[in-house]
């Protein structure tokens, strides 16, 4: 025989019963995807970059910036944890298109982003968006004719030119010598600057007034075309090089004869792993870029704080512009419900305003669906110890 229950002794089994029922509302919460989001589905996301090739160590930055994001947010974005697939772009098309294929076909994923080369983009993404998928490139884009799933973090391939045209124009007298590589990145980064800086009056230093393209990626020695800046009497030269191209440009040009010409360039030439490569020999370049590390505003010091954390030197564009693309991709997944499909998620994209990010505030051009943003001039000085690309002032906004 047990006694009987007091009105005292009779609460704690009622607390306990109490609990036991919490806890079971909470289990079937879960159950039904709305406890927290904690058994949402998985969502898997592309990052197509060069793991091989020229532009390798743009590829490894792009990834570094994406999973900074990710440690950030412990692994997720829109609530849901990621799985982040790796495939490599190579130098071009011809390893690009097999590997977007895959993350299509096999690896089946809510979204793609990365993708440097202009020759990448513009094989790979249309067989992507086909496919329903959206694409958020964290790079260079070319001219697609379909922009409905495309969206970029980054920049059109013409802006850096057009950003500095005005400038170069107005600080060097006489005619420019312009070049680049032989590819459609170069191709649309040249034109970029070359019909700007014609608007604004300038003269190109170039035989026949069209810029001088070198082989991609084949070229490594550089003489003969410096050969033709002397010849030419060019007054400065404005080239786009990026990955080992840049390094191997800018080490010949310092030990070359025109190696007294200024120096303007797309801030590929000097930027991240380049600079730390190319020394001494990349002094006194300027160049163009949509974001710098010194930026003095909140969010990119938290941004280059964590990056130092992990990373020698500070980040660059590509690892900012593939953080944002995270987090583009963790507003959209969010607003796309409990279980998102590519679509959904590109429609959100579609909706988002006003971006908070390390290059400073930012928003998605409703025509080109790629960013309305401020560019910068820099140039290769010492900042304390090291060289550094020291950002001198605000150019142009584009977009």
């Amino acid at each position: 025989m047990f006694p009987p229950l007091s009105a005292a002794s009779g609460t704690a089994p009622c607390r306990v019963l109490a609990a036991l029922v919490v806890l079971a509302l909470a289990a079937a919460s879960a159950a039904c995807g709305t406890g927290g989001g904690a058994d949402r589905p998985t969502i898997k996301i592309g990052l197509l970059i060069p793991l091989t090739g020229t532009y390798q160590p743009i590829g490894t930055d792009l990834r570094d910036g994406f999973q900074q994001y990710l440690d950030e947010h412990q692994g997720r974005l829109g609530g849901h944890q990621v799985s982040l697939v790796l495939a490599d772009e190579g130098n071009g098309a011809p390893t690009a298109v097999p590997s977007a294929t895959k993350l299509i076909k096999q690896d089946r994923v809510h979204a793609v982003t990365g993708i440097v080369a202009g020759g990448s983009a513009a094989a790979a993404i249309p067989l992507i968006t086909q496919a329903k998928i959206p694409v958020i490139g964290a790079s260079a884009r070319p001219d697609l004719k379909d922009l409905s799933m495309v969206w970029h973090t980054s920049y059109l391939s013409e802006e850096p030119g057009a950003a500095i045209a005005s400038y170069v124009r107005d600080s060097v007298q006489g005619s420019v010598f312009a070049i680049g590589p032989d590819y459609q990145g170069g191709w649309d980064e040249l034109r970029g600057f070359t019909e700007a800086f014609a608007e604004a009056g300038g003269k190109l230093a170039n035989s026949g007034g069209k810029s001088t393209f070198t082989p991609f990626p084949t070229t490594t020695n550089f003489t003969p075309y410096f050969a033709q800046i002397k010849s030419s009497q060019a007054k400065a030269v404005y080239c786009f090089y990026a990955g080992t191209s840049a390094i191997e440009f800018v080490k010949q040009y310092a030990q070359s004869d025109v190696k007294d010409l200024p120096l303007y360039a797309a801030g590929f030439l000097t930027e991240g792993s380049m600079l730390a490569a190319e020394g001494e020999a990349a002094r006194g370049i300027y160049s163009v870029l949509n974001y710098s590390p010194d930026l003095d505003h909140e969010t990119n010091r938290s941004f280059v704080s964590g990056w130092r954390a992990k990373h020698p030197g500070p980040p660059t564009t590509y690892a900012m512009s593939s953080f944002d693309a995270a987090a583009i991709l963790d507003k959209a997944i969010a607003a796309a419900g409990d279980d998102p499909t590519p679509e959904a998620i590109n429609t959100q994209i579609g909706k988002l305003g006003k971006i908070d990010s390390p290059r400073g505030r930012w928003q998605l051009s409703k025509t080109t669906h790629a960013p309305i943003q401020k560019w910068y001039l820099r140039q290769v000085r010492l900042d304390g110890r090291a060289l550094a690309n020291v950002l001198l002032e605000e150019l142009a906004t584009l977009g």
